[in-house]
């Protein structure tokens, strides 16, 4: 529960908080735990309920109960008015008997619960696994970033129904490993180009299409990779707004971290080159990639500009860092998806014929 008198429009507390303390790993799930459902950004509206209900049976069939919120109204483009969304977030968060929080997925404004959101209650509480990507970044980040607890930027509910492909792995594969476990993933060098499935017309879909090949691409030169960092990051268009605020502080974390540094991961949504280049300044001036010592950009098929294309505008905003940067890799909008843990040590590696990442949950 959030305290009536908790102190709107600020964090209580900060990253000093983790200064020199361990990534904290939830529990790792076990048959009869509790899943909790809820929309700190956008609901799921009517015609789409038949997904919904394909993706919560999903989750069942491999032995998790599943409890489902009240914040679910999928009419505008939040589920709830922002107190009640942050209420029942937090309510789970703190509920020792829900293991793992996932929404059904993204949307555009899960931002506002951020100052609602009582930060020490989540501090003391045991961990919870928090998934989801795209919008579900404005709370994930800024978890890992303010309480040190690891969280998982991988499928939302309503893409848990998906098989994934041979050398990847979802969600609920991660968040039922024992803190220690290295696991890696090697992309199957496909993707899909274009279109989406219709949740409406096709509920119960369960097979990716990948229709065009596609390996990863270094965008600041020629050689091999091999590099190590912590994992952070998430989608531009909604974590640039963290930037410059406790809730987006990577540099403090990365001191937390010392002497390992960061492998910072960002994937555009849909917005055209032009803005995600002033983005990602913008996130380079307020140190977002300051203790990088990589950055993983996410396969993307929002549109460039007729001088500017995707790639370029990675590169014309973050050539300068002097680090690896590695593009078109499947931590994006773009399927399949590859789950990357918040947190975690990940090791990358990159060459001719080999791309993989190894994450340690330690």
């Amino acid at each position: 529960m959030i305290p009536p008198d908790h102190p709107g429009g600020r964090p209580a507390g900060d990253c000093a908080k983790i200064m020199g303390m361990n990534v904290r790993y939830p529990a790792p799930l076990r048959p009869g735990d509790r899943i909790g459902v809820t929309s700190p950004s956008s609901g799921v509206d009517e015609h789409l309920r038949e997904r919904l209900q394909v993706a919560i049976r999903t989750v069942e069939a491999h032995g998790y109960e599943v409890v489902v919120g009240e914040c679910m109204d999928g009419a505008g483009h939040v589920s709830a008015p922002a107190p009640e969304r942050a209420r029942e977030l937090m309510e789970m968060l703190v509920d020792p008997q829900i293991k793992a929080v996932v929404p059904p997925w993204g949307g555009v404004t899960a931002i506002d619960l951020l100052p609602l959101l009582d930060w020490d209650a989540l501090r003391e509480a045991d961990p919870t696994w928090v998934v989801g990507f795209s919008d579900m970044s404005t709370i994930i980040t800024p978890l890992t970033l303010m309480t040190g607890i690891a969280t998982i930027h991988g499928n939302n509910l309503m893409d848990t129904p998906y098989r994934a492909p041979e050398g990847l792995l979802t969600w609920l594969d991660i968040a039922a490993m024992d803190p220690g476990t290295a696991f890696t993933q090697i992309p199957p060098n496909r993707y899909r180009a274009e279109g989406w499935d219709s949740y409406r017309t096709t509920p119960e879909v369960r097979e990716f299409t990948l229709d065009t090949p596609g390996r990863w691409t270094r965008l600041d030169g020629d050689g091999d990779v091999q590099v190590e960092g912590r994992l952070i990051g998430g989608c531009i268009e909604t974590v640039c707004n963290l930037t410059g605020t406790p809730y987006g502080d990577t540099a403090s974390f990365a001191r937390a971290m010392a002497p390992e540094g960061l492998l910072v991961y960002v994937e555009a949504s849909d917005d055209d080159a032009a803005t995600i280049c002033r983005n990602l300044h913008g996130m380079r001036l307020a140190g977002f990639f300051a203790d990088a010592n990589a950055v993983l950009v996410g396969r993307t098929r929002a549109t460039g500009i007729d001088s500017l294309t995707q790639h370029e505008a990675v590169l014309d905003a973050l050539g300068g860092l002097g680090v690896p940067i590695i593009a078109d890799v499947e931590c994006g909008h773009v399927p399949p998806y590859m789950p990357l843990v918040n947190g975690a040590r990940g090791e990358v590696v990159y060459t001719e014929h080999r791309n993989e990442l190894t994450q340690i949950l330690s």
